[in-house]
């Protein structure tokens, strides 16, 4: 290996589609909430989380997706729709 050779920088992992990132969220909050259906508009607390339970979901949207919400951004629409527009705003455009 040459030292004139450039560092090689990993390619970032391709953003999710729309489809993709929406399934991802509502198996998290099918996980979180030990549930066996949640609709892509189901809300969060009325479908029995609470507080405590929804810092696991933010966690768990943070490790998939590289994205950190806060717990204000969560309680704008807490659904796995309304936290899939705010996780896809934030990602970086697709390469």
């Amino acid at each position: 290996m040459s030292l004139d050779m450039p560092a090689v920088t990993p390619a970032a992992p391709p953003s999710p589609s729309g489809a993709e990132l929406l399934d991802s969220l509502t198996a998290v909050f099918r996980r979180v909430l030990e549930l066996a259906e949640v609709p892509a508009d189901g809300n969060f607390f009325l479908l029995g989380g609470d507080s405590l339970v929804a810092t696991r979901v933010l966690s768990a949207v943070a490790r998939a997706h590289g994205v950190e919400l806060t717990f204000e951004e969560f309680l704008a629409d807490p659904t796995p729709a309304g936290l899939a527009g705010r996780v896809s705003t934030a990602l970086p455009a697709a390469r």
